[in-house]
Order: structure tokens, then sequence, then C-alpha cells
């Protein structure tokens, strides 16, 4: 299930591409399927593990060729260890929420981004992630560890970007679907994940992500201005960092 838009991003086969807090990697291996050279990196150790097996796997069964997949490695979005100007687009989804330092990380994915590069953030909307926060204190931090830190409305979030030196170039909200799920988990418990009505709208999701029936994808197109989890926007790196340097 993919947050971000590839045809946003703008990605063309051979464009290096870091997905920045990749987790899984969702979003790592359809730019690859996409035929970019792709760098996955994540704090967590198991999900680095997991990512870079599914790389193999995929190399293996061809349907992307060994030399797409570069890298999966473990790393700090505050810290990244590549040289400046090194990615032609950067993805970095459902991340930035996790960090206390979020103004360091996009500075880090600013300096990694090349001179017209693309990159794409997502993170929570601001009302359905508050409605969150209202019904569990085990949802967000400092009660939970790695939980979320802030909740960014998009004014935020793009004056943010721009700070860092960024163009903003486009928006669009997400996961229309997924909102009433988490209020329901946080509902019950954020960990209380054999909740029978839990359990029933999770197969519900599944179904969806999985058949893609009309009906959804019409009211995902409808109900994601409004309800959708997810806020994303695409900006760019001007051309003339390179001649202002």
């Amino acid at each position: 299930m993919l947050t971000l838009k590839f045809s946003e991003l703008q990605l063309q086969p051979g464009h290096l591409f870091l997905d920045a807090g990749a987790g899984f990697g969702r979003h790592a291996f359809e730019a690859a399927r996409l035929g970019a050279k792709v760098v996955a990196l994540d704090y967590a150790s198991d999900e680095v593990v997991t990512t870079r097996n599914t790389f193999a796997a995929m190399a293996e069964a061809g349907e992307i060729s060994a030399d797409q997949f570069v890298a999966c490695l473990r790393g700090d979005a505050t810290r990244l260890p590549f040289a400046d100007n090194t990615f032609d687009r950067i993805v970095t989804s459902e991340v930035l929420e996790h960090i206390h330092a979020d103004t360091a990380a996009i500075a880090e994915l600013y300096r990694v981004l090349k001179p017209g590069g693309i990159l794409g953030v997502t993170v929570p909307t601001w009302w359905p992630e508050k409605i969150n926060w209202m019904l569990s204190d085990e949802y967000y931090a400092p009660k939970s560890v790695g939980g979320h830190v802030r909740i960014y409305s998009a004014t935020e979030l793009k004056a943010k970007l721009r700070t860092a030196g960024l163009t903003i170039k486009s928006q669009h909200h997400a996961h229309a679907l997924h909102s009433p799920y988490w209020w329901l988990r946080c509902a019950v418990g954020p960990r209380n994940e054999e909740h029978k009505a839990v359990q029933a709208y999770k197969k519900f999701l599944e179904w969806d992500i999985m058949k893609r029936p009309t009906s959804t994808k019409y009211a995902e197109r409808i109900l994601s201005p409004i309800l959708g989890k997810s806020y994303v926007v695409y900006s760019q790196k001007s051309h003339d960092h390179a001649r202002a340097i």
C-alpha cells in the first residue's frame, strides 16, 4: 500500500532513490520495480534485515535486476551517512513525527538531495491524528517508546521544508479508510490487536488492499481530502543550489 504517488515524484529509470525510514520497504520496492537504483535506510535493525532479504528475493525471482538494489542499511535520519547532493529522489514516509530533531532530519534530507531533486514527505494528518491522541495516551510519546512526538499542521510541515531551502510543488491526503481503523485501535487500546472489532476492520483493509474494488477506490478519492490519515507534500531543491555553493 503506497502513500506517495510516484507520478508526483517524477521518478525515472536509473534515478538514485533514497527511502529514509523505509520500514519494511513498500516505497523502496516500488521504486526498484520502476527502474530506480534504491537505497533503503531505517533505524530499526529488524526492519533493515527484512527489507534486505526481500530485495534479495525480488532479484532472485527476476522482479528487479541485482544492480537496482544498492544498499539497505541502519542509520539515523538526523545524521545521514551520504555525501552532499547524492540522490535524485528521496521519500520519507510517516517518519518525521517520530523524530524530536525533525528540522535536523529535514536539513539532512535537503543536503543529500541533488539540485533539482524531489523530496516526498508524508506525516499523519492533523485532525485524525489529534483524535488518536485524545483517545489514547499509549499512542504517543513519551509514554510509548518510538511513539509520535508531535502533530503536524500542513502549515508547519510546509514551513519547515521551505526553511530548509525546498520549494513546495504539490500536496494531497491519502488513506481515508485507515483513519477509522486507528481511532478504533486507540479506543480499545493501541496494543489490543486481538479485539474483535479491530480484527474485523483489519480484515476489511487487507481485502481492500488485495482486491482494490471500484467502490473503495471511489470512496478513497472522495473521502481522502477530508478523512485521509496521511498528509503528503512534494518539494524540490533548486537547480541553482549547486551554483550557490
